[in-house]
């Protein structure tokens, strides 16, 4: 991963040394940017692999940035990860909602922060070297359900569905053995591995997400509860 830029968004230049100081040591090549605007820029210029995001930026917000970057841009697969001193539940979960892939409350710890950057990463790279980190299928068909892992594209019933990278690899997960249900602790174990941090919580607002984007065919994806969630279509 030595060759891979990580755009540092913070404008706290304490924090903003302290995060590329921890990046740096792994070999990662580090961008940096003070501003909303700044960040906008860099990511059209440079192209960075994962962008870190703080949300309260002089100039644009990081909600703005993030809007930005999912919804105007359609950058569903450049991974985004939030870290942030605003720690309520409801700036978490909105967040997650608008397409970050995890959600870093401050203060944090740089050793869980590098562990979140590898991860994601990692996931990253297989899913473009269509190797799906689920299993070894590029192409998977569940009824109405097309997965393409070498593109990762996911559609239903003919339709595109537009999906961050954590998005597909959720549907990847459950699609890939329907009708198994899978506790959150074992949907956060099969799409990041034990050494990623994130919550429980934060996989219930990335199946709200999936259900929403995916329309009808949402219902496929269904709660059991007290347990955790399984795919299954309708016959």
């Amino acid at each position: 991963m030595q060759d891979k830029t990580i755009l540092v968004v913070e404008d706290e230049p304490d924090i903003q040394e302290l995060i590329c100081y921890h990046l740096a040591k792994e070999g990662f090549s580090l961008r940096k940017a003070n501003t909303g605007k700044e960040a906008l820029d860099r990511i059209q210029q440079e192209k960075p692999d994962l962008v870190l995001l703080d949300l309260m930026l002089p100039v644009l917000s990081g909600i703005e940035v993030l809007k930005t970057i999912r919804f105007t841009w359609g950058l569903t697969s450049l991974p985004v990860i939030i870290v942030s001193a605003r720690t309520d539940e409801s700036d978490i979960i909105m967040g997650l909602e608008l397409g970050a892939d995890n959600y870093l409350p401050k203060p944090f710890n740089p050793k869980v922060l590098v562990a979140n950057v590898k991860a994601l990463l990692r996931r990253t790279i297989n899913e473009k070297q269509g190797k799906d980190t689920t299993g070894d299928q590029q192409r998977l068909i569940v009824g109405s359900l097309e997965i393409d892992s070498l593109r990762h594209e996911a559609f239903w019933a003919g339709t595109l569905i537009s999906l961050t990278a954590t998005e597909f690899s959720l549907l990847t997960l459950l699609a890939t053995n329907p009708g198994r249900v899978y506790t959150r602790n074992q949907i956060i174990s099969g799409m990041r591995g034990d050494d990623y941090p994130v919550t429980e919580r934060a996989i219930d607002v990335q199946v709200a997400s999936l259900r929403r984007k995916m329309g009808v065919g949402g219902n496929a994806i269904k709660t059991v509860w007290g347990i955790g969630y399984t795919f299954q279509e309708n016959s």
